[in-house]
């Protein structure tokens, strides 16, 4: 009888070290590996995507951003962004939290605004913040449009190739020799060919529009006419017009800077700092359409047609 109750005796301390040791064991819990890349900084106001920064776990599981996607972070340096897992097997993993940091620049347009005019501002859906002037009874932008995608969000594909843009009949748009320097796409704007200005899914954001070639004849009547109106409109100095950047000198407070054009037949890049090229709305013939053009040397705003296919900056007027 002793020898049986010894046996159950030390049957339950087996079991219950046993026991003891499973819940232990079960206690200790796997932490997820959260990998993520650290993102480059970014224009103030751009609003938070995947890509930013494009964080995955090793299991399945819940991974939630903060800021969320679709807001934009706090402006300044090595702002946090932090990334919380939570994984569905709770009792067997940990929840877990990375963050990386990111800097939240405001980049804005180094061009030589007037002094003496006051300037509001309008948004694109990107979140680039502009410069306006009034002139006259018109509204304008007085700085170049650097929009990604159409009003409904639809991305405006970036052509880089050559041969590929010479060849487009759709909307795209690019940086001039494809440069990524973001503050100088800031100041001199993208280009796009007229097929992304005229898309149907729309390049201005709601109360503005790509202005028609009569509107572009109202400014620069106002402005003195074709000999005169270039001088008023062209931003002042060197700082990015080429010597001479004759007569310049931006009363209008239209603040044109020289950010060259893309051709249409090889898609070729030409006179950065001798040229600015705006597109109208209206078309001139079945291949073409008119734009508006000063230059270096001049105090001209000319009226020419071009290929629809080319490459030049946009100006947005208010509704």
């Amino acid at each position: 009888m002793k020898n049986k109750l010894w046996f159950i005796q030390l049957f339950i301390i087996g079991l219950s070290v046993f026991l003891s040791n499973s819940y232990k064991k079960n206690e200790t819990k796997n932490d997820p590996i959260i990998t993520c890349t650290t993102p480059a900084d970014n224009s103030f106001r751009t609003l938070l995507s995947y890509t930013y920064p494009n964080s995955s776990a090793n299991i399945f599981g819940l991974l939630l951003y903060k800021p969320t996607i679709g807001k934009v972070a706090s402006l300044g340096a090595s702002q946090n962004l932090k990334e919380d897992f939570t994984h569905i097997d709770a009792g067997n993993y940990n929840s877990n939290r990375k963050t990386v940091k990111k800097d939240e620049r405001k980049r804005v347009s180094s061009a030589v605004f007037s002094p003496r005019l006051s300037n509001d501002t309008m948004i694109d859906i990107d979140g680039n913040v502009y410069k306006t002037i009034v002139i006259g009874m018109q509204t304008w932008m007085a700085e170049n449009l650097r929009v990604t995608r159409y009003r409904n969000g639809d991305p405006i594909p970036n052509v880089t190739n050559n041969t590929a843009w010479a060849a487009l009949l759709t909307g795209a748009y690019c940086n001039y020799a494809n440069t990524t320097d973001k503050d100088q796409i800031v100041t001199n704007g993208a280009l796009y060919n007229w097929y992304a200005v005229t898309d149907s899914r729309n390049i201005a954001p709601s109360g503005w529009h790509v202005p028609t070639d009569a509107e572009w004849t109202t400014l620069i009547t106002f402005l003195g006419g074709e000999g005169l109106a270039g001088a008023k409109m062209k931003e002042s100095g060197t700082a990015h017009w080429n010597s001479p950047n004759n007569s310049a000198t931006n009363e209008s407070g239209f603040n044109a800077t020289p950010m060259g054009y893309r051709r249409y037949d090889d898609g070729e890049f030409e006179e950065l700092g001798d040229n600015a090229s705006y597109w109208c709305i209206t078309q001139s013939s079945t291949s073409g359409a008119w734009y508006r053009y000063l230059y270096s040397y001049g105090a001209n705003c000319h009226r020419y047609e071009y290929s629809k296919v080319g490459g030049f900056a946009v100006r947005l007027m208010k509704d």
